[in-house]
């Protein structure tokens, strides 16, 4: 009795999340940002990079937040070097993004979002049919914790795509 119990906790654990309120990063200002705390709230999880042509998107990341905040929108920077053209730690990404871009959205650490390390949100995204293949790589997260579409790069933050599918979410 005590080795089948066992192995249906072990089985239980290793299922996936079935939702992004499942996951925690790291914040880059220190403890933890569970993703929790954002149940019942849409979620646009973006992967940066400081040193990227697309970084000036950070400008519209930020818009994107001070425009839907007030109604729930959460918009989440996740920095990455899995494209090499992130900073070296934490401190600097954060000095960086508040000098350059006036950011107060909130970020995580350092993260990896491909490949064998990539952090478990970015595999399950990937198990939804969405992985980053650059940097500035949207992914809006419903406000049950289920994946509604991802989109590249060259999607601006304030582009039609993107703020339909936010206002949708926030009716």
């Amino acid at each position: 009795m005590v080795r089948v119990l066992a192995t249906l906790i072990a089985l239980i654990l290793a299922l996936p999340a079935l939702a992004a309120q499942g996951f925690s990063f790291g914040s880059i200002d220190g403890g933890a940002l569970d993703l929790e705390r954002y149940r019942g709230q849409p979620v646009l999880v973006v992967n940066t990079a400081s040193r990227c042509s697309f970084t000036p998107q950070y400008d519209g990341l930020q818009e994107l937040y001070d425009t839907y905040r007030d109604r729930g929108l959460v918009v989440l920077a996740v920095p990455s070097n899995d494209f090499r053209q992130e900073l070296g730690s934490e401190a600097e990404v954060k000095d960086f993004c508040e000098l350059n871009f006036d950011l107060d959205l909130p970020m995580t650490t350092i993260t990896h979002v491909t490949g064998s390390q990539a952090h478990p949100f970015y595999r399950w995204l990937a198990d939804q049919g969405f992985s980053p293949s650059w940097n500035f790589n949207k992914a809006l997260i419903a406000p049950d914790g289920s994946f509604v579409e991802g989109w590249g790069a060259a999607t601006r933050p304030m582009s039609a795509a993107i703020t339909s599918q936010v206002e949708t979410l926030l009716e």
